[in-house]
C-alpha cells in the first residue's frame, strides 16, 4: 500500500484484520473512526421467494419425469434417466460462468437474464409452443427438441442455485443466513416434489398427450415466475443488512475472475471438509430422488401413486430439514458438530432403503420412516456446508464459492447415477448364517442389501472421516462480531493507512 494510501477497513480484532488481509502491522496507522449503518429490510423475503421458485421450476424440470419413467420411454424410447444426467451436465458446464457473469453484470440481470432463458427451455419442451410455431412434432414434442430445452434449463439453473449464499450475505443478517441459504437451495426439492405429485397423476401409461399436457403445465408455472421476476427482483438493498457484509462493502475488494477463485479455494485445506460434505449430500439425495420407484418397490410399495407421494414426501423432508437445521446453526454456528451429527445418521438411514430381511421379508414401514428421515437429516448438509464454505474463503466471492462446490456437487451426482444403477443390480448377503451354522438361530437376522444404498453408504462414511479433521476459524462470523444481538446496529470501522 502506498505511503498516502487511505482506505476503508474493519476495525475490530487481530483476527477480524487478518480476515480483510490488512494483517497485524505495526504501520497501519488509524486515521479517522466513524460508524456504518447496517439494516434489514422486509424486501428481502420477496427477494428470497422468487429466487426459490425459480429454483423449484428449474428442478421441477430436471425431474419431471422421474415419477413417470414409463411413459417417456414408451413415447420416445430413450431412457428418462439420459434426460437428468443431460440436464446435470448442462448445470455442470455454466457453473464456469456464473460467477463471471453476475460478477460483471450484477445478480438483477443475471437472475433475469437466466429465467428468460430457463422460460425458452420450457417451451421448446412444450407442443403447441415453439416446436408448432415450426410446423414440427405432429403433436408431440420431437425428442431433440425436449433435449434442447432441457439443456437451456440446465444451463440457466446454476443462476439461482449458485447465488442463495450470495443473496443471503447481500440481504439477510448474520442469524439468518444459513436459513436463508437453505430454502434457496432447498427449494429445488419442492420442484422435484411437484414432479412426483403433478406428473405422477398427468402421466397415464402411454398416452403422449398426457405427457404433453403436463409439460405445458410447466411452462405455465415457469411463466408465471419468470414475469414476477423481470418485475420485482433486485440486486441490492440500500444499506447492507450485516457487519461483515458492510466491512466487505468498505475495503471495495475485487475478486479475481472465477478460475483464478477456484484455484484459490481448491488451495485452501479448510475448503475440503465443506465441499466433501456438500457432494455427499447432493449426490445421496439426487440419487435416492431419481431411483425413488425402485427404492419404493424394494420396500412392498407398488402403487405408483404410493410412490409418487413418498417422493414427494422425501423432498418436503428435506426443506423441513433445511429449515430446521439451519436455524439452529444460524443462532450456535455448530456447523461441524451439526453435520458429523447428519453424516452418521444419513449412513444408517441408507440401509432400509435396500435391505430385505429373509425371516420378515419386505417392510414398507421401515422404508418410509428411513426415507423421510434421511431427507430429513441429508438435505441440510448441502446449504449449511455451503454457508461455512463461505465462512472459512471470506471475504471471497460468495457465488464463486457456491459455483465450485456445486460443479463437483453436481458432476459427480451425474457420473454416479449410472454407477448407483448398476450398483442397485448387485444383492450383498449378510450375516446368513449368524450366530452360527450349526445353531438352531443361524440365519435368523439374514437379511441382503442393494449395491446402490452400500455405494451410499461408502460415500457417507469417507465423507464422516475427512470431515473429522475439520478445525478452522470462521472468519465471517468474527466480522460479524457475533456479540451483538442486533444486525440493525452500526457496523464500528476506521480508516487507516500504512
Amino acid at each position: 500500500m502506498a505511503a498516502d494510501e487511505v482506505r476503508w477497513a474493519t476495525f475490530v480484532s487481530p483476527t477480524a484484520l487478518r480476515s480483510s488481509k490488512l494483517g497485524n502491522d505495526d504501520n497501519v496507522e488509524i486515521v479517522n473512526t466513524g460508524k456504518l449503518k447496517t439494516q434489514l429490510y422486509g424486501r428481502r423475503w420477496f427477494q428470497l421467494g422468487v429466487l426459490s421458485f425459480l429454483a423449484l421450476i428449474s428442478d421441477w424440470v430436471c425431474f419431471s419425469t422421474a415419477s413417470s419413467p414409463r411413459t417417456f420411454e414408451a413415447v420416445y424410447d430413450h431412457n428418462a434417466e439420459f434426460l437428468i444426467d443431460i440436464f446435470l451436465y448442462s448445470n455442470v458446464f455454466s457453473c464456469f460462468f456464473v460467477t463471471d457473469t453476475v460478477s460483471k453484470l450484477g445478480m438483477e440481470k443475471s437472475i433475469k437474464g437466466a429465467s428468460g432463458l430457463m422460460l425458452l427451455g420450457c417451451l421448446l419442451r412444450s407442443e403447441g409452443y415453439i416446436s408448432s410455431l415450426f410446423d414440427i412434432g405432429d403433436g408431440i414434442t420431437p425428442y431433440n427438441v425436449v433435449v434442447l430445452g432441457t439443456v437451456l434449463v440446465g444451463f440457466a439453473q446454476p443462476f439461482f442455485q449458485c447465488t442463495p449464499p450470495m443473496l443471503s450475505a447481500i440481504w439477510f443478517g448474520s442469524k439468518e443466513r444459513a436459513l436463508s441459504t437453505a430454502v434457496a437451495l432447498n427449494a429445488n426439492q419442492i420442484g422435484i416434489a411437484t414432479a412426483f405429485l403433478v406428473g405422477g397423476s398427468m402421466c397415464h401409461g402411454t398416452d403422449a398427450a398426457s405427457m404433453m399436457n403436463y409439460f405445458s403445465l410447466i411452462t405455465v408455472a415457469c411463466a408465471a415466475v419468470t414475469a414476477t421476476t423481470l418485475i420485482g427482483f433486485q440486486d441490492k438493498p440500500p444499506l447492507p443488512p450485516s457487519g461483515s457484509e458492510a466491512k466487505k462493502l468498505a475495503l471495495n475488494e475485487k475478486e479475481p475472475p472465477f478460475f483464478q477463485s477456484a484455484k484459490n479455494f481448491l488451495s485452501n485445506k479448510d475448503f475440503y471438509p465443506p465441499l466433501a460434505a456438500f457432494v455427499a449430500s447432493i449426490t445421496i439425495t439426487n440419487i435416492v430422488g431419481a431411483f425413488i420407484d425402485e427404492v419404493m418397490e424394494r420396500g412392498g410399495i407398488l402403487e405408483q401413486q404410493s410412490i409418487n407421494l413418498a417422493g414427494a414426501g422425501f423432498e418436503l423432508a428435506i426443506l423441513v430439514g433445511g429449515i430446521v437445521i439451519g436455524g439452529y446453526v444460524d443462532k450456535t454456528k455448530e456447523f461441524k458438530r451439526s453435520t458429523l451429527v447428519t453424516l452418521a445418521i444419513t449412513f444408517f438411514l441408507l440401509f432400509p432403503l435396500g435391505l430385505t430381511e429373509h425371516q420378515i421379508g419386505q417392510e414398507p414401514m421401515l422404508v418410509l420412516v428411513s426415507l423421510f428421515g434421511l431427507g430429513f437429516v441429508a438435505g441440510p448438509i448441502q446449504p449449511v456446508n455451503a454457508e461455512l464454505a463461505v465462512e472459512v474463503t471470506y471475504p471471497s466471492d460468495e457465488t464463486a464459492v457456491e459455483s465450485t462446490q456445486q460443479i463437483f456437487g453436481n458432476l459427480i451426482s451425474a457420473l454416479m447415477v449410472p454407477l448407483a444403477a448398476k450398483a442397485a443390480r448387485m444383492d450383498f448377503e449378510i450375516f446368513p448364517t449368524f450366530p452360527g451354522p450349526e445353531s438352531d438361530l443361524s440365519g435368523i437376522i439374514a437379511s441382503d442389501v442393494r449395491g446402490d444404498v452400500c455405494l451410499l453408504a461408502t460415500v457417507a462414511f469417507l465423507t464422516y472421516l475427512l470431515y473429522m479433521q475439520f478445525d478452522a476459524p470462521l472468519l465471517r462470523s468474527i466480522d460479524d462480531d457475533c456479540d451483538s444481538e442486533d444486525d440493525s446496529e452500526a457496523s464500528t470501522i476506521a480508516v487507516v493507512k500504512q
